[in-house]
């Protein structure tokens, strides 16, 4: 109840502002054209665990300009996330938003990768499942509203992509967030997934998991991408979890983008299911951030 009144309470302060105004709100004397951050508290649920966020603003941007909200890697990086994107965000005329999820607030894979979805992922259990609005993507659609009133953007919807374990939390938040906010999302070189099959628990499918199995042909129907990089193929990978559940789906990264995008693929085409996903390889790319977001940025806003 308290996530839903905070939607109506910014929806309210957006609908307030003079259309007239310029770009920025004359009120938020912090926030400027070109880059800068500020403290995101004001998601109820997450009042106590603030959020930097790192933000570039192109000089040519306007009102209607289009939000790109993009999650860091595993280093939390959320500064060098922006700047790597900055370039893009001038050539494109995109607003971007860079969240960081410290760990001293989002701790683990379990508070970061796995979305806070249960105390502990690897062992989930109606006992242990979290509110859904402490979900850790839970607070992307907020930021997005409480963003637009502070640059007055009447952009309806953002993007979502996320690099390896920023890749990772954007596609769980795809399966399990239902934004209504959220147009396409892009998972960038994930380490692994959570696959859409009803047979295999939670983390890794999602049987033992809040998703609805109703919502598959919804899930099918809407916008993800998979990109993975041509070379991101080490199976000794620095951080790539590697146990014999998750093996299944490939011993690297290459490997796992192709299962995931194929085995969900094949059980839409077995159910008749409208499918929009799609899948690129990012050409002589290995695991590396900037030319995977170049790709991707490129696919949404050429």
């Amino acid at each position: 109840m308290k996530k839903y009144s905070f939607f109506v309470f910014t929806i309210l302060l957006f609908f307030a502002c003079d259309k007239n105004e310029g770009l920025i709100n004359d009120s938020n004397f912090n926030l400027q054209i070109g880059s800068g951050s500020f403290t995101f508290d004001q998601y109820q649920p997450f009042n106590n665990k603030p959020i930097e966020v790192f933000y570039h603003i192109p000089e040519n941007a306007n009102q209607s300009s289009p939000i790109l909200i993009s999650l860091h890697g595993m280093n939390r990086n959320g500064e060098n996330h922006r700047n790597s994107l900055i370039d893009k965000s001038n050539q494109h005329r995109f607003i971007l938003v860079v969240p960081e999820f410290s760990e001293n607030y989002f701790s683990g894979g379990d508070g970061y990768n796995l979305g806070n979805i249960f105390i502990d992922g690897d062992n989930p259990s109606l006992e242990t499942l979290n509110p859904n609005d402490e979900w850790t993507f839970s607070v992307l659609d907020p930021l997005f509203i409480y963003f637009k009133n502070l640059v007055i953007n009447y952009s309806n919807n953002y993007n979502l992509i996320g690099f390896s374990a920023g890749g990772q939390l954007a596609h769980r938040s795809f399966i399990f967030n239902n934004s209504i906010y959220c147009q396409q999302t892009i998972s960038m070189s994930s380490g692994w997934y959570t696959t859409i099959d009803e047979n295999q628990n939670f983390p890794y499918g999602l049987n033992e998991s809040p998703f609805n199995s109703n919502n598959i042909a919804s899930l099918f129907s809407r916008n993800l991408t998979i990109l993975i990089g041509q070379n991101d193929n080490d199976p000794n990978a620095p951080n790539l979890r590697r146990n014999s559940i998750v093996d299944l789906q490939g011993n690297n990264r290459f490997d796992r983008a192709e299962y995931f995008y194929t085995s969900a693929e094949n059980l839409a085409n077995e159910k008749n299911y409208i499918f929009n996903w799609q899948k690129f390889v990012v050409p002589n790319a290995a695991h590396d951030l900037s030319p995977i977001a170049n790709f991707a940025v490129d696919l949404l806003y050429q």
